[in-house]
């Protein structure tokens, strides 16, 4: 992805509690990424509960266990692709088991898996200096927003006042 037509996110996220499990391979790449989503979480006002686990592939099984307990998880990893299907199986098993979490818990998990080619495309999205992208801000401020929106939606259940139309 190149970054372009990314939306802005300015959330106010006050009164969140935010979960940010991060792998710990890469490390250079990883500080960099974790450093993107701790800055975004700070300047939109939520709480942030770090959790660090072995790799990506561990990603899914932590996210599950945390959910139930914040209003939002922030996933952070970064595979890059080597000489055997492994990073295939890593990136399809973080993805899906990512997306089960989000949708079997209802809470939302901002996906902030780098998978890249090289090392240096994961160090130009990983919010460094001289990066071109910062893919921990924007998982951080995506979960935030999405959080927010989840919000609204539960307000706008309640039942509708006796006598009127259900939608």
């Amino acid at each position: 992805m190149s970054g372009r037509g990314a939306p802005e996110l300015a959330v106010d996220g006050r009164g969140l509690r935010v979960a940010v499990v991060a792998a710990s391979w890469h490390e250079r790449v990883m500080g960099g990424l974790l450093a993107g989503a701790e800055r975004a979480l700070a300047a939109a006002g939520a709480e942030a509960v770090v959790i660090r686990v072995p790799g990506t592939f561990e990603l899914p099984v932590v996210a599950a266990n945390v959910a139930p307990t914040v209003d939002a998880v922030v996933a952070l990893g970064v595979v890059v692709r080597g000489g055997t299907p492994h990073f295939d199986y890593v990136c399809q098993a973080a993805t899906v088991g990512l997306t089960e979490v989000a949708v079997r818990t209802g809470v939302p998990v901002g996906f902030g898996v780098l998978t890249c080619d090289d090392e240096a495309q994961a160090l130009d999205r990983a919010g460094l200096p001289g990066s071109s992208e910062d893919k921990g801000a924007e998982a951080a401020q995506a979960a935030v927003a999405t959080a927010l929106v989840l919000r609204g939606l539960a307000g706008e259940r309640t039942p509708p006042a006796p006598g009127a139309a259900a939608l």
